[in-house]
């Protein structure tokens, strides 16, 4: 139990750190950015996945702490490295999504609560993203992200990929996936006034791409430490508790 306290309080820590108030271009997209037709369109598409995860986190949540322990871990590593932000495209940045360690863990449906309740905090906290945007970037990061991560894991787990390698190929799709998903809501709510909605898409991706592949490289890298602290402390077996 002391093993798991102190891995968290290491991360909390540095999250703590990275609570001090400052000039944000949001996460991923910022509060007011979409029109509100948009906007309300994602809330009505992530809720679902949301009560999904709400059901299936009581379900892993119950009895045993030290799933309750790694389910803060898994949240707060969300949290961190999603403060890490850099600006990209007008109205939104890049950054780690921190998703992919949750994914192994837990499969892809708690991350929708996990990652919600982070996109929530972030945005009344630091002003990242937003609340009327919340059900689009939750639907990119917190779900979306976390399903392709999570069939990249367990595929690379049926193939018997080494785990470290699988868990990093998790991570850096997750990442990548999160972002895909954002250009295309972008495009979607801007496309181009000549050439629509691909041409716009063809955009986004080209400009996240410069920035988001060495950004998700190097979380996957961080990721598989991370990973590798959780299991020789067998803190959690190392395919995660199967969903």
């Amino acid at each position: 139990m002391g093993k798991q306290v102190k891995l968290m309080a290491s991360i909390g820590g540095v999250a703590v750190l990275l609570t001090v108030p400052q000039q944000a271009f949001a996460m991923h997209i910022m509060e007011g950015f979409l029109p509100p037709t948009w906007a309300a369109a994602w809330w009505l598409i992530y809720i679902p996945f949301l009560i999904v995860g709400i059901f299936q986190l009581k379900k892993i949540s119950k009895g045993s702490t030290d799933k309750k322990v790694l389910l803060a871990l898994c949240a707060a590593f969300v949290f961190v490295l999603s403060s890490l932000k850099m600006p990209s495209v007008t109205g939104s940045c890049s950054h780690p999504t921190g998703v992919g360690l949750g994914v192994v863990m837990f499969g892809p449906w708690v991350m929708s609560v996990l990652a919600g309740i982070v996109l929530l905090f972030q945005a009344l906290l630091l002003a990242h993203g937003g609340l009327t945007t919340l059900g689009a970037n939750g639907m990119s990061m917190a779900v979306l992200g976390p399903i392709v991560g999570y069939l990249v894991w367990r595929l690379a787990c049926k193939v018997k990929i080494r785990k470290d390698v699988g868990v990093f190929l998790c991570a850096f799709t997750a990442d990548i996936f999160t972002y895909f998903v954002t250009s295309i809501q972008l495009a979607g709510a801007f496309p181009d006034p000549q050439l629509g909605f691909l041409a716009a898409a063809t955009k986004f991706m080209g400009i996240f791409c410069l920035t988001q592949i060495p950004i998700a490289i190097a979380e996957g890298l961080l990721t598989v430490i991370i990973y590798n602290i959780i299991t020789e402390r067998k803190i959690a077996p190392a395919e995660g508790f199967r969903q």
